[in-house]
């Protein structure tokens, strides 16, 4: 190749670089999903709760989660003026480029954006003439930038209506319904405001080929036959149907090359009197929450794809333990299903991609909030909720890498990584058990939520510092402080295994920092599969204190080597073990 044309490729290359194209507009194929090329695309995605719409789960609110409840507690205790310069950071800070970024280098390949349409149009009742649509820019700027960010790292964007005029549903959290006010089902004028904004939308969308489809409705849960109040049991759902029908109309006016994708009633999954689909463009979407991942659990679904030929994507699922992740994601992918988690962060929960840190002084707003009392002060009340906007960004949020290696890396790897340095000789916290799934890296009985009953207390029971089914607790050690964390509610039979970095070969002394329980415990340990004591037994007390217990000897060449930590009889916890030379 000549100089001038290897210098002139390099400089296209260079100046193309984080300006990918995307092969073209998504769009279906029979019951697959695919590019411009005809290539399957399994979507792989992220939405973003609590950005435009926040629910009041998501900020640990007492009481009643929706945004428009949320926003006059907290303009009671800073005022009108320091509200909205409290959201105008909030939408600033909760989702950035840097999040983006990180999405896309975890491994999705696209992005759910719920979107609250009063960042795009007036609220009814407010429209100056009710035969119009007033339309703000606010919703369509951030979007705009949410979109130059998905297209810098080659990445799908999945406009998602979450929340619609009125609401479309009895679950008003998620949606902003206003229960005083006619819902979406209650109001023409409503109805023709949801067709109109999606019309719009699709006008200002049409011709970008990121913008991987229109999700026109999230969760509607709406009985219209004097059922169940969430729609769970309607046989007909004409309404419905009827609505994307009017809205898949209105895009195809103006846009004919996006997915238009469709829920069904109760939460998504009622799909009871769908005769098919009104466009040859379109996906049907369902949700999935706190049940089984056995093979059967997608049975009805799968025949709706098979008797109309359509794409399926499961659009919302997550919050639950990384073992159900996996198994959730392993069960859609292999039934050739794509997928979007939910969401990507909030605060100070572990179970998911991002973890924002409550600032000091937010318990104290959470208490008056939900039990009343003295008010904070606005002053303080300001102070607090600027640095939670400030906590927001993506740098100061905490990752939760084990979230992203379940849903990414166990999907066909088995082998279990160090969650740590963990350096012989040295200390080794218990909870830096190995990265890995259930049964490889760690067993534990109740290690997900299998449905929104009993199993709600499965996975990691108090939530603190990992995701995995391992329970872990805030360390009470009050003479040891070195990790914040310990492994508590131990059972019989449960394990956990650790990637050690042995930096010399040795003979090593182990000792266990551990609570021993009222009734007798013990445990042994494996290395390198091979066991290396017998039973160390741990005598019950009637008051149990910590200490620090030796457990044995072992002698490990230099270089990498993993032990299991076997519960034979739980009820001790668990904070450390020390590894020392023996001279």
């Amino acid at each position: 190749m000549k100089t001038k044309q290897l210098l002139l490729l390099i400089c296209l290359i260079v100046l193309g670089k984080g300006t990918l194209s995307a092969e073209g507009y998504l769009k279906t194929d029979g019951s697959k999903i695919v590019d411009s090329k005809g290539k399957e695309i399994i979507l792989r995605g992220m939405g973003l709760g609590g950005w435009m719409l926040q629910e009041g789960y998501m900020l640990r609110m007492p009481g009643t989660g929706t945004q428009h409840s949320i926003k006059a507690r907290i303009a009671d205790l800073i005022g009108d003026e320091e509200c909205e310069h409290f959201y105008d950071q909030w939408l600033k800070n909760q989702m950035t480029k840097a999040d983006v970024d990180s999405m896309a280098k975890w491994g999705f390949n696209s992005i759910r954006l719920p979107m609250h349409y009063n960042l795009y149009t007036l609220p009814s009742e407010k429209e100056p003439n009710p035969a119009t649509n007033t339309w703000l820019q606010k919703g369509f700027a951030m979007t705009d930038s949410l979109l130059s960010w998905c297209k810098a790292n080659n990445m799908y964007l999945i406009l998602d209506l979450h929340a619609a005029p009125g609401g479309q549903g009895n679950d008003t959290n998620i949606s902003d319904r206003d229960d005083t006010k006619p819902s979406l089902w209650e109001s023409e004028q409503n109805k023709q405001k949801i067709i109109a904004f999606w019309r719009k939308i699709a006008e200002h969308y049409a011709n970008e080929p990121f913008i991987g489809a229109y999700d026109v409705l999230n969760e509607p849960n709406w009985t219209f036959e004097g059922k169940h109040k969430n729609g769970v049991e309607d046989q007909q759902n004409k309404d419905l149907w009827k609505l994307y029908v009017d809205i898949t109309k209105a895009i195809r006016e103006v846009d004919s090359k996006h997915i238009v994708i469709i829920e069904g009633n109760g939460w998504g999954n009622n799909y009871n009197g769908f005769e098919g689909p009104s466009d040859n463009n379109m996906v049907l979407s369902f949700h999935k929450y706190w049940n089984s991942n056995e093979k059967g659990s997608l049975d009805g679904i799968l025949k709706l794809r098979d008797k109309f030929n359509m794409p399926l994507w499961l659009g919302e699922s997550g919050e639950n333990s990384n073992k159900w992740f996996r198994d959730c994601i392993a069960l859609v992918e292999s039934n050739g299903i794509g997928w979007s988690w939910w969401p990507l962060k909030k605060i100070t929960g572990i179970n998911n991609p991002l973890t924002v840190q409550a600032p000091q002084g937010y318990e104290a707003l959470l208490n008056y909030w939900g039990n009343g009392g003295e008010k904070p002060t606005k002053e303080f009340s300001i102070k607090v909720l600027s640095q939670l906007t400030e906590n927001l960004k993506a740098q100061n949020c905490v990752y939760r890498k084990e979230v992203i290696d379940a849903m990414f890396r166990q999907i066909n790897d088995s082998t279990t990584k160090a969650y740590g340095a963990n350096l012989v000789p040295g200390r080794i916290f218990a909870v830096h058990f190995d990265l890995g799934a259930s049964g490889q890296a760690y067993y534990d009985k109740e290690s997900e939520r299998v449905d929104g009953k009993a199993g709600l207390s499965g996975g990691n029971k108090s939530g603190v510092y990992r995701n995995d089914g391992v329970d872990i607790e805030m360390n009470t050690d009050s003479t040891d402080r070195a990790c914040k964390y310990s492994v508590s509610s131990t059972e019989d039979g449960e394990w956990m295994k650790f990637t050690l970095d042995v930096k010399k070969k040795s003979n090593y002394a182990i000792q266990l920092r551990i609570l021993p329980s009222t009734q007798a415990s013990g445990l042994h340990l494996v290395f390198d599969n091979k066991i290396a004591a017998n039973t160390i037994s741990i005598p019950a007390e009637n008051a149990p204190q910590w200490k620090s217990v030796s457990v044995g000897k072992v002698i490990l060449d230099k270089g990498k080597h993993t032990f299991k930590l076997m519960i034979d009889k739980g009820g001790m916890k668990i904070n450390a073990l020390s590894f020392s030379t023996i001279k």
